[in-house]
């Protein structure tokens, strides 16, 4: 079957669950020699989603769903904006079963800016990974600077609500 990992706001199984149905488990998972960056520009001006770059030596950590069946991944790209604001690559994410091979949603060329920041709701959804992350990179995440006190109609256009996802 096919694996799915998730880095930014997907780490939350149950935003997972809304958006594609069930899955068959989710892992712990590790992607080797790339950096967590919040610089892909939403449809809000300075508000940025997750997205990963390769960086030597560095780490992301996040949720590794296997998926029940292959055509999941796409019900997935019109949530990460596929193909027009993510491309999805096949990356080895390694678990503690060994190294697995997944699709990653990485921001597209030309979709990510300098000075982003999330909003405290998206940051929120990736908190609520807490499960599959170390506490040392859950503490990082925590410590991310986010925009707080965006209005509903903001919010709604980056597809969150002031519910808090936990």
């Amino acid at each position: 079957m096919p694996y799915y990992f998730a880095y930014g706001s997907n780490m939350n199984p149950a935003r997972v669950a809304a958006r594609i149905g069930a899955t068959r488990r989710v892992l712990a998972g590790i992607l080797r020699d790339h950096a967590l960056r919040f610089d892909k520009a939403s449809r809000i001006a300075g508000i940025a989603h997750a997205n990963v770059v390769p960086v030597p030596g560095e780490r992301v950590e996040g949720a590794l769903f296997e998926l029940e069946h292959p055509e999941q991944i796409r019900l997935m790209d019109p949530f990460e904006g596929f193909p027009r604001e993510y491309d999805r690559h096949r990356l080895p994410v390694v678990t503690r079963e060994g190294a697995i091979e997944a699709w990653v949603y990485i921001a597209a060329k030309g979709t990510t800016a300098e000075a982003l920041r999330p909003a405290r709701e998206y940051l929120e959804h990736l908190l609520a990974g807490e499960p599959f992350l170390s506490p040392d990179y859950h503490r990082r995440l925590a410590a991310v600077e986010a925009v707080a006190d965006l209005d509903d109609h903001a919010l709604g256009q980056l597809g969150l609500s002031r519910h808090t996802p936990r």
